[in-house]
C-alpha cells in the first residue's frame, strides 16, 4: 500500500509552498499519495483535497473569531479520520491556529509530524513554543533567525530557504517588466500594493491614496501603478479613487504585483510576503500596516520584536521605513517616499543589503525540505 502524508495548508501563500513540496518529494518517492485540506497548486500537484484551503483564509485576531467555531468540527473531523487511519505522516503547512492544536493531537496518537513555515513566536506569544515543542517531530524553516529560535528552545528543526529566492531571478530588468506593463520606460514610478486581502485594502488603501496625492503636490512628475488581485479589489481600490484620487495619475493593473514592484522606482506596500518579493526584486520600500485597532493593541501588547517587515527581520536592524497604525498617514508615507527617490545613497545602501540577504536565504528550497521531510519518514 502507497505510503499516505496527510497535509493541510492555509491560504494561497501555503498552497505555493506545499505544491512544491509535493513535488519534489514525489520525485524522491513516486509511491507516495496526499491528501487533505489544499488548494488548487496542491490539487494540480496531486493531492486529495478532503476540505478546500479556502476555509482557513483569515486575517488578524478579532477576525479569526469570527470563523473559529466554524473550523473546529473540520479540525475535530480531520483528527478522526487520521487517528483512525494512521498517514506516514502529517504536514502542517503554515495556518498555524489551526495545525498546531491538530498537529498535537495527531502526535500524541503517535503520527509523526512536521510544520513548514513557522509561526511567528519568535516575535510575540512566546509561550506558543511549549505546544510547538509538544507538537512537532520537526519544524521546517523558511529564514535562519527562526532556526536559531528553535534550537534554543531544543525544538528540532531544520532551516530549508524560502522559495521565493529560487524564483525570483537576482538581477530584474525595470525597462523589461514596464514594457510587459504597456507603461513607457521612461519616468519614476511608484508601486502602491494595499495588500491581497479585502481587510488590509480597507484599511490601507485611503492612507496610501493620500499618500499618493501628497506626492503628487511635490512631484507631479511621477506616476503611480497599483496592482489588485481580482475584481472585487479593485472595485474597492476604485471607490477610493473616486473619493480621495480624482486627478491622479494612478493606473490600477489587473493581478502581476510582482511585475509592477519590478517596473516601479520606489514601492509602497501592506507588510507581509510582498516586502519579501520587493526586497528579492532590490526595489527600495516604505512598509505600512493598519488593522483592527483591539488586534493591534493586542498584538503590541505581546511582541518580542521592534519590527515586522521581513527585511528588517532578516536584517537583524531597520532597514526599511515602517509606519503602522496611526503613523501610516499620508504625510509620513509620503515623507518616507519622497526620501527614497531622493537620496542615492539610501537607495544604494539598500540595494547592497537587500543583495547580501539573498544570500543568506540559501536556494532550492522545495528540494531541501523534501529531504528534511523524507527524513521523517519510514524508509
Amino acid at each position: 500500500m502507497a505510503p499516505r502524508i496527510a497535509i493541510v495548508a492555509g491560504e494561497a501563500s501555503g498552497d505555493l509552498l506545499a505544491s512544491a513540496l509535493i513535488r519534489a518529494l514525489k520525485e524522491r518517492r513516486p509511491d507516495l499519495c496526499f491528501e487533505g485540506i489544499a488548494g488548487p497548486q496542491m490539487i494540480a500537484a496531486g493531492c486529495e483535497c478532503l476540505y478546500p484551503l479556502e476555509r482557513l483564509s483569515v486575517m488578524g485576531l478579532t477576525e479569526a473569531l469570527g470563523r473559529y467555531l466554524e473550523l473546529l468540527p473540520v479540525r475535530a473531523r480531520l483528527k478522526k479520520r487520521w487517528l483512525a487511519n494512521p498517514p506516514a505522516l502529517f504536514i502542517g503547512v503554515d495556518a498555524p491556529d489551526f495545525n498546531l492544536s491538530l498537529e498535537e493531537g495527531l502526535h500524541k496518537g503517535g503520527i509523526t509530524t512536521a510544520h513548514y513555515v513557522s509561526p511567528s513566536v519568535w516575535a510575540w506569544r512566546r509561550y506558543r513554543i511549549r505546544k510547538i515543542a509538544r507538537a512537532v517531530d520537526r519544524m521546517l524553516t523558511l529564514f535562519p533567525f527562526e532556526a536559531d529560535f528553535y534550537r534554543e528552545h531544543d525544538v528540532p528543526v531544520s532551516f530549508v530557504g524560502h522559495p521565493l529566492s529560487d524564483i525570483i531571478p537576482a538581477d530584474t530588468d525595470r525597462d523589461k517588466a514596464r514594457g510587459v506593463l504597456n507603461l513607457p520606460t521612461e519616468g519614476e514610478y511608484i508601486a502602491l500594493l494595499p495588500g491581497s486581502r479585502g481587510q488590509e485594502l480597507d484599511y490601507l488603501a485611503e492612507p496610501m491614496v493620500g499618500a499618493a496625492r501628497w506626492l503628487n503636490e511635490r512631484r507631479p512628475d511621477i506616476t503611480f501603478i497599483a496592482p489588485m488581485i481580482n475584481a472585487d479589489m479593485q472595485a474597492r481600490f476604485q471607490q477610493v479613487l473616486a473619493q480621495q484620487g480624482q486627478g491622479l495619475d494612478i493606473r490600477i493593473i489587473d493581478g502581476q504585483s510582482r511585475t509592477v514592484m519590478a517596473a516601479a522606482d520606489a514601492i509602497l506596500l501592506a507588510s507581509g510576503t510582498a516586502t519579501l518579493e520587493a526586497m528579492l526584486l532590490n526595489r527600495p520600500m516604505v512598509v505600512a500596516y493598519r488593522m483592527h485597532p483591539v488586534s493591534f493593541h493586542i498584538m503590541k501588547a505581546l511582541f518580542s520584536v521592534n519590527n515586522i517587515a521581513l527585511p528588517n527581520l532578516l536584517a537583524g536592524k531597520q532597514l526599511v521605513p515602517e509606519l503602522l497604525q496611526s503613523e501610516a498617514t499620508p504625510e509620513r508615507l509620503g515623507a518616507a517616499l519622497l526620501e527614497l527617490l531622493e537620496n542615492d545613497d539610501q537607495r544604494q545602501q539598500l540595494s547592497d543589503e537587500f543583495s547580501h540577504i539573498r544570500t543568506t536565504l540559501g536556494n532550492d528550497a522545495g528540494a531541501r525540505a523534501a529531504e528534511a521531510i523524507l527524513e521523517l519518514l519510514p524508509s
